[in-house]
């Protein structure tokens, strides 16, 4: 009879603290990590869900689209529904969708990720994220791009893959924006960590308070054989759904 000792012993282990590693140890493996998991990916497609509210001047919209990212990392989107704010939804939402899209094609990917190139990194702490254990660093781009954070990452302690990051912009976007807080979530989905959530909360001038909020779901990923003997990327069904299909969507 020795079930409560067991339990204790369950509640122990899972609250024990990741191994101790340097912040440079753990980039290292981040790294490694992340290139083991892009060789294997072979594409993906998703839906999002982009929702955008300003209560001050009760602008509201919403946008669903389904996303497709190749081997190269290139993507393309299709609208599938939208509601609300034709003006927000032509000239905020879509744009916000181009320019992804057009950085995507042009390969600025590695511009962008959080690796030693492009941040330096300084370990704060560790924590417990969605019942796994992680390291929290301090990031500080190495450039003034409005496409870097300043801020913290989470490195989940097992697979070494971003679970979460928090931050502001190291250059704001835009000169009619005053502060951006950005939140962005990732999951486990399969063997790889795709996005789940983005958040902005956004200070404009004149406008006020803006939020945006893209949500991921319905994830298929394509996989690729990274072994001796090789075979045609498969598919693999691993689907997503964060909340159900909704027609309207913001983003950050």
């Amino acid at each position: 009879m020795a079930i409560l000792p067991s339990l204790v012993l369950i509640g122990i282990i899972e609250g024990a603290p990741p191994p101790r590693l340097t912040a440079t140890e753990i980039v290292e493996r981040m790294v490694e990590a992340d290139k083991e998991r892009l060789a294997a990916l072979a594409g993906y497609t998703g839906i999002r869900r982009y929702r955008f509210e300003n209560r001050g001047f009760n602008k509201r919209a919403e946008l669903t689209t389904r996303v497709a990212c190749d081997s190269s990392g290139a993507k393309t989107f299709e609208v599938t529904a939208e509601s609300g704010s034709q003006f927000v939804r032509s000239h905020i939402i879509r744009r916000m969708i181009d320019a992804e899209r057009e950085a995507s094609q042009k390969g600025e990917h590695e511009r962008t990720r959080i690796v030693p190139d492009n941040y330096d990194f300084r370990l704060i702490g560790t924590d417990t994220l969605d019942g796994r254990a992680s390291y929290v660093l301090e990031i500080s781009p190495k450039t003034q791009n409005k496409f870097l954070i300043r801020g913290r990452v989470w490195v989940d302690a097992d697979d070494f893959a971003i679970a979460r990051i928090e931050g502001q912009p190291a250059k704001s976007p835009s000169f009619w924006i005053r502060s951006v807080q950005v939140v962005q979530r990732y999951e486990r989905i399969g063997r790889f960590w795709l996005p789940v959530m983005n958040e902005s909360k956004a200070q404009v001038k004149i406008f006020g308070a803006t939020e945006v909020v893209i949500e991921y779901s319905d994830y298929f990923t394509s996989v690729r054989e990274t072994h001796a003997h090789r075979e045609r990327p498969r598919f693999q069904e691993t689907p997503r759904t964060l909340l159900p299909a909704s027609p309207l969507p913001p983003g950050p």
